[in-house]
């Protein structure tokens, strides 16, 4: 006898999700369009303000995909560790080396 599963619609979240990665896309388009002197000639930690916001909104885009679209959130807690602490490593590694070799 099959038991029966209970679905529960996630349409209102997707449509949250999208409509926030819709903003973030947004602001990055017009932030890359304008270019503000204010944040594009102000270096901090060796690059302009302008770029780091930008890899901050990146990688907000980033866990909003990853939480929601590749069911991250519905994973067990060692599996979801293991992605995002690698994850964070990374970013960390990367972000320094960039920062330490780029100019």
């Amino acid at each position: 006898m099959a038991h029966a599963q209970e679905h529960t619609s996630h349409t209102k979240l997707i449509w949250k999700v999208f409509a926030i990665l819709s903003v973030i896309t947004m602001v990055e388009v017009v932030l890359g369009i304008i270019k503000p002197a204010s944040l594009h000639l102000t270096h901090f930690l060796g690059t302009s303000i302008l770029n780091i916001i930008f890899l901050i909104l990146t990688l907000v885009k980033a866990y909003y995909i990853t939480w929601f679209f590749m069911h991250m959130a519905d994973e067990k807690k060692s599996l979801r560790r293991a992605v995002v602490w690698t994850a964070l490593f990374l970013i960390a590694y990367l972000a320094t080396l960039i920062l330490i070799e780029g100019s």
